[in-house]
């Protein structure tokens, strides 16, 4: 198999202990368009057990070698740019689905980056990438965030970007932290963009966009359910950023995420009695984190409340 036979050496999925079933809906539906595509895991931190090896077994998709720990929100992602040199990939995140020939749409392009071509106010832009008027008092070459774009889904090369890039921003031990992270927007997104707007102003990095991803949350036209099915889509990328649930059908555009699950288990060994107790475990670890973090919080609360003389511990 040609592996640039689509003008990419590999697609990365950026997933999560937390994002099992959106992760199996993105496989699916990456191969419903390419079944020899090489896929690769990237774990941001330990994944649901046993997920990694039925991938790899009947979905052939291989777990990226890094190390099994938390590497802080989304910084993940990062670590194909500094892959073997020359690499082109396509960057996922999992709440996300192929809706048509997405590698064949851009297979014409040879830059190093291709990226959503998104327009947003400055403040949604400050708010979701990184406050261009805050960082200039470190660095006076700032570029405006008005070319950023969601990390959810890009193509890049690696070795075009060095760690030492982001020094100056990012700390590099796990999980990973940002230097400055009341400048920038949590995680990769924010400084991953401020970086690559500075190589493209400064150094004349070149950076193709195109409308690569749609959200639900605007217009879906013309990416219904009849014409993803009949493989007669645009060949974009459907997002669910900051749109997840743990229940899919509550979901815009939820037809999508469920054909792609069905697709999934229809060729998995004991089909829908697994797709009922793979869903049901999912909804039983997001319930039990979430009772977790509010006893975690509430155990917080309490001991900040006794730290205070002359308060009660509980009201």
């Amino acid at each position: 198999m040609n592996e640039r036979r689509y003008g990419i050496d590999c697609i990365y999925l950026g997933a999560c202990a937390w994002d099992a079933r959106l992760t199996r809906i993105c496989v699916a539906s990456i191969r419903y368009f390419y079944p020899d595509v090489p896929i690769r895991l990237l774990a941001g931190d330990i994944l649901q057990a046993g997920l990694a090896d039925e991938l790899k077994r009947y979905w052939n998709v291989d777990l990226h070698d890094l190390p099994r720990t938390d590497f802080g929100s989304g910084f993940v992602k990062l670590e194909p740019l500094f892959g073997p040199p020359g690499e082109r990939f396509l960057m996922l995140d999992v709440d996300t689905i192929f809706a048509g020939p997405v590698l064949d749409a851009f297979a014409d392009c040879d830059a190093p980056f291709i990226a959503d071509l998104e327009t947003l106010p400055d403040a949604d832009l400050k708010r979701l990438y990184y406050d261009w008027d805050r960082i200039a008092d470190i660095d006076p070459n700032v570029q405006p965030a008005h070319k950023a774009f969601n990390t959810g889904q890009w193509f890049g090369t690696a070795g075009v970007l060095r760690r030492e890039d982001f020094d100056r921003w990012v700390e590099w031990k796990l999980p990973r932290r940002l230097h400055f992270p009341d400048r920038f927007m949590t995680g990769d997104q924010g400084v991953m963009t401020y970086l690559l707007l500075q190589k493209e102003a400064l150094e004349g990095l070149r950076i193709e966009r195109r409308k690569l991803m749609r959200w639900p949350g605007h217009s879906m036209e013309g990416l219904d359910l009849a014409r993803v099915a009949a493989r007669k889509a645009p060949g974009q990328v459907v997002h669910w950023a900051g749109m997840k649930n743990v229940f899919l059908r509550k979901m815009a555009s939820a037809d999508l995420l469920l054909f792609f699950e069905n697709y999934y288990y229809s060729k998995m060994p004991g089909k829908q009695l697994r797709r009922w107790r793979d869903n049901a475990y999912h909804v039983w670890l997001h319930y039990r984190h979430q009772l977790g973090v509010r006893a975690k919080q509430r155990y917080r609360k309490l001991v900040a409340r006794r730290a205070l003389p002359g308060l009660p511990a509980s009201s």
